[in-house]
């Protein structure tokens, strides 16, 4: 039996450890940065520009982000040996990387949070306040629809660190962590998405089967839920992919195999 006490105990142990590294820190303010300056290139004036022009580059700094704040979590306290101590509070495994998720799902929100929300201050301030998509189409630009982007963008890293709790929970080494860790990344951003389009091109699937798969494929899932919640309200034309509902059962499909296949890891 697990006294959820100690769930607690651990988050926050994770959210202190987490404070306490100052490459982590540096990591996160990047991020922040780096999102701001790419709003502030942009300058469009318009939020539904602000959201294309950070769809592409969230799909890859988010998944480097969360994979940076969480593949170590359970590795580094199985090499330190905190793992068997903590074995010895009533606790059971899935308590524990719950715990360790939470903690750490904490400072990765915020960090994404306040890159998003930073990048929109400079929409506002833009001297270029018409975007031509928009008068086009003679839609009406919104922050609600920058709003939705910021919650899925939220909702994708939250997924991403599952996954990479999951790697830190089956390293072995600090080597083999991190060589998972950047072969998790690259099959997520790139790997599963050229995979599936391999699958159509080579005739193995048809084109709406590749288009239901894409759910599959956390980033493409992701990518699909932007551009039906975003972009396609505004009236403009977004590519072919899964609904909003088979795209959100694989976001979710994700969270819960990864942690739920880390909870039994993680005392072995």
């Amino acid at each position: 039996m697990t006294d959820y006490r100690y769930v607690l105990d651990v988050a926050q142990r994770e959210f202190v450890t987490v404070l306490r590294t100052p490459m982590l820190l540096l990591l996160g303010g990047g991020f922040v940065l780096l999102m701001a300056g790419i709003s502030w290139l942009g300058a469009t004036g318009a939020y539904l520009a602000l959201v294309l022009d950070l769809l592409t580059p969230a799909e890859v700094l988010v998944p480097v982000l969360a994979f940076a704040f969480g593949y170590r979590a359970l590795l580094g306290d199985r090499e330190s040996g905190e793992l068997e101590t903590i074995r010895t509070y009533p606790i059971d495994s899935g308590g524990y990387v719950f715990g360790v998720y939470l903690g750490r799902a904490v400072v990765v929100l915020a960090v994404v949070l306040l890159g998003l929300f930073g990048s929109a201050v400079f929409v506002p301030m833009s001297q270029e306040r018409q975007l031509s998509v928009i008068a086009s189409h003679a839609t009406v630009d919104s922050p609600t629809l920058y709003l939705r982007y910021v919650l899925l963008t939220a909702l994708f890293a939250l997924v991403v660190l599952a996954v990479a709790i999951l790697v830190s929970a089956a390293a072995r080494s600090t080597r083999g962590g991190l060589a998972l860790a950047a072969g998790a990344v690259l099959t997520l951003v790139v790997g599963l998405d050229s995979a599936l389009i391999g699958s159509l091109t080579g005739g193995f699937v048809s084109a709406d089967g590749v288009t239901a798969l894409l759910a599959v494929s956390p980033n493409s899932a992701y990518r699909s839920l932007v551009f039906a919640l975003s972009v396609a309200p505004t009236g403009v034309n977004v590519p072919p992919g899964p609904t909003v509902l088979v795209s959100t059962i694989g976001l979710a499909g994700w969270l819960v195999a990864s942690l739920g296949v880390a909870s039994l890891l993680a005392w072995r």
